[in-house]
């Protein structure tokens, strides 16, 4: 049996804002194995992010807060644990990548000294000792002349460089668990290929577990083993990564995968999702998707579809494959929701 790092059970995150409460994340359950990437994947505004900031306890309070659920790792809940429990497990045992390194660089310090910082803080070690570990970190990660560059500022830095650092910084006290959100948004194609090259290569070598959150099913298919895809607060739809691209279920991951363009294709308009994710603070009654849905009927508008088992002829659990739809193929109407 693997080792289950993290388990996110019924997790709801909510936001009071003028126009009501939003509920960002509203009953989300998964669990990430060791040496093993989960993608989670879903349009902006779904709650990936939100997701991954409720797991690392850095929801502002006010206006956010984790409402319900619970977040174990390995067995231990960190919505329950005091906040200098939390700080101990941020960055030394669950380390975070973020969308745009520019803005979590501060730019007053020099990138070596903002790694030798955690390293000081979570490892005890002392300064010469922490500027060696910053420095083997840099070149792990690839960055040239990494003596020189640790005295450099962000903004001496290219994009791919700073995302680079940023990696270093998380890697630095060898987490067991790596959340990835959204690592290559911000970076041109040729470097994106670099960076992700580089995250399996490490999670080969460190053995960390990822969650890996990304709009980009193009990165999901090179690098997640499991995928999980968000909506409207909710996860509809999760399976091996292989099975999401060859037999999805929802029709959101339908729409999805066919608004990809097919370069063996010939078309003259590409293939959209009608319609936006609803608000938060107003999220429809029934499936969440119905709106947008050209499959949807009158069970759709009244019932939510719970997360259940697929079905193929019989009971499908070998696959790992579930999906909150009541069309999707085999769903079965009666059965209790299991987590994924």
């Amino acid at each position: 049996m693997a080792e289950k790092l993290l388990t996110i059970e019924n997790l709801k995150t909510y936001f009071t804002t003028d126009a009501g409460e939003a509920r960002a994340v509203d009953g989300v359950s998964f669990t990430i194995d060791r040496g093993e990437t989960l993608g989670l994947v879903g349009e902006s505004g779904c709650g990936k992010s939100v997701t991954s900031l409720s797991v690392m306890r850095l929801i502002p309070d006010p206006p956010g807060r984790i409402a319900g659920g619970r977040i174990l790792f390995r067995g231990k809940d960190i919505v329950q644990m005091s906040e200098d429990d939390v700080r101990d497990v941020r960055g030394n045992d669950i380390a975070m990548i973020f969308q745009e390194p520019m803005t979590s660089l501060n730019p007053v310090f020099t990138c070596g000294f903002q790694i030798d910082e955690a390293v000081v803080l979570h490892q005890g070690l002392d300064a010469d000792a922490a500027r060696e570990k910053t420095v083997e970190m840099l070149r792990l990660v690839g960055i040239p002349d990494p003596e020189q560059r640790a005295n450099d500022y962000p903004h001496q830095l290219s994009g791919g460089m700073r995302q680079r650092v940023m990696i270093a910084m998380a890697l630095s006290c060898n987490p067991d668990v790596l959340i990835a959100d959204e690592p290559t948004t911000a970076l041109d194609v040729t470097i994106q290929a670099q960076i992700l090259e580089l995250l399996e290569r490490l999670q080969d070598e460190l053995g960390m577990a990822v969650l890996m959150i990304t709009h980009d099913l193009g990165v999901i298919a090179e690098v997640a083993d499991r995928v999980a895809v968000m909506y409207a607060g909710k996860i509809v739809e999760s399976a091996p990564v292989e099975r999401i691209f060859s037999d999805p279920k929802h029709p959101y991951t339908i729409g999805l995968l066919d608004s990809i363009p097919k370069l063996n294709e010939e078309v003259d308009t590409l293939s959209v999702i009608p319609g936006t994710v609803p608000d938060a603070t107003r999220f429809p009654e029934g499936c969440r998707f119905a709106p947008r849905c050209d499959r949807a009927e009158s069970v759709c508008h009244d019932r939510e579809p719970a997360l259940l088992h697929a079905i193929e002829g019989v009971h499908d659990d070998e696959s790992g494959h579930r999906v909150a739809c009541w069309f999707a193929e085999g769903y079965p109407e009666a059965v209790e929701a299991p987590s994924i």
